[in-house]
């Protein structure tokens, strides 16, 4: 094989071919139920909001992190379809959300 992973039977081609990529189906803001939470599980302590249930884009979702971030005045980023922003900011994250069309509402304690 002129891979250089080593594999002892692949059935398919290469794993980075298009076909075997799923596509993201878009949908606009207000056909998406998002959930805002406060989380800590992990972060050694750290509070943290989390976003999630995002059926998006990669680059909609980093457009919509630079805007939270700006607005919430920390830190944040994107992994796995869910945005993180640094602190707890749930009440602030709800009213940014909504304002852009979203169906937003917070979970957990």
């Amino acid at each position: 094989m002129s891979s250089n992973k080593n594999f002892a039977y692949r059935e398919f081609g290469d794993d980075n071919s298009p076909a075997t990529e799923r596509p993201i189906a878009e949908l606009p803001p207000q056909q998406q139920n998002l959930k805002v939470q406060a989380s800590r599980k992990g972060r050694k302590g750290k509070t943290v909001t989390v976003i999630s249930g995002f059926q998006a884009k990669p680059e909609t979702l980093a457009d919509l992190v630079k805007q939270l971030k700006t607005q919430c005045g920390t830190g944040g980023t994107v992994k796995d379809n869910e945005i993180e922003i640094q602190g707890d900011h749930k009440q602030k994250i709800l009213e940014i959300l909504t304002k852009l069309g979203y169906k937003a509402k917070i979970s957990g304690g």
